[in-house]
């Protein structure tokens, strides 16, 4: 079990780094206190998992025609959402979100580069080993 919340509580530090790094750098991203910030990063994780996939299915078509940029709008949409079910987490407009997604999204990406790729417990095995998938 251990092996399975270390890299759950990094990716869940390295979003909660990334929404106060945002917070620094735009204006209309503004957290309250330490808790808004921590459950923030948790709920956000949450919905990047569970709604983020469901927006990306039933808007398929739409991200088709516009070569996937429709992605960010979706980030957009999910932070917002995020903003408005976290008490203490304020998020002033649209563009905002949208800015402050992509910010948060290269930030995660070289974070999670340094901090989960360079050890083997943390790569994701994409084809099946000599043994098979099991």
């Amino acid at each position: 079990m251990l092996a399975n919340l270390t890299p759950f509580l990094l990716h869940w530090a390295i979003t909660a780094f990334g929404l106060w790094v945002a917070s620094h750098v735009f204006k209309g991203l503004r957290f309250d206190g330490a808790s808004a910030l921590i459950v923030a990063a948790l709920l956000l994780g949450l919905a990047n998992a569970v709604v983020r996939p469901l927006l990306v299915a039933l808007t398929l078509p739409l991200t088709l025609v516009t070569f996937g940029l429709f992605l960010l709008v979706i980030n957009a949409l999910v932070l917002m959402l995020v903003a408005k079910l976290v008490r203490g987490f304020q998020l002033n407009g649209f563009w905002t979100a949208f800015w402050a997604s992509i910010f948060m999204s290269l930030l995660s990406l070289v974070l999670g580069t340094f901090v989960l790729g360079g050890t083997p417990e943390f790569t994701i095995q994409t084809s099946p080993g000599p043994d098979g998938w099991i």
